[in-house]
């Protein structure tokens, strides 16, 4: 656990575990599952939320039925590897709604993209018309997703 886990005890730990599994927990039901009243549970989710251990709260949406149904990661090598580049590169799939994640990596490229789009012929679209087109890309690989075998947002908190 790191130095900043470590200031957090077991109830804060329960908050944030219940929290994460639903959202939307009421803070009656939350108070029931840690046993404590519904006033001090309120006072250490502001505490947690003020001291950036609780980062927001959003639903997660059915990427199907929304007609994104296709997840591809690309690796992304840039041709220079300066200052300058990172930022626009950066700055630049900031503003792409396609681009889900978007990740510097130690290794043989330089950031690893999710992206979620319609379909091949979706994803052929963008990245004739998008990535290849971010500043500094010199090269990408592309894994179109065949199945989702895990998917998580849930940070281990043992």
């Amino acid at each position: 656990m790191s130095d900043s886990a470590s200031a957090l005890d077991r109830i804060d730990l329960r908050i944030l575990g219940c929290l994460q599994a639903d959202g939307r927990i009421s803070n009656l039901k939350l108070a029931e599952s840690v046993a404590l009243s519904p006033t001090a549970v309120l006072a250490r989710v502001q505490r947690l939320t003020k001291e950036g251990y609780i980062l927001g709260y959003e639903a997660r949406l059915n990427p199907l039925k929304l007609g994104l149904g296709m997840m591809v990661f690309v690796e992304v090598l840039l041709d220079k590897t300066t200052p300058n580049i990172f930022e626009a590169f950066k700055a630049a799939v900031q503003v792409r709604d396609e681009i889900m994640e978007c990740h510097m990596v130690a290794g043989g490229f330089d950031y690893l993209l999710k992206t979620r789009v319609a379909d091949m012929k979706a994803y052929r679209d963008f990245a004739g018309m998008v990535l290849w087109q971010l500043p500094g890309v010199r090269e990408t690989r592309t894994y179109a997703v065949m199945e989702e075998v895990k998917s998580t947002t849930q940070l281990p908190l043992s």
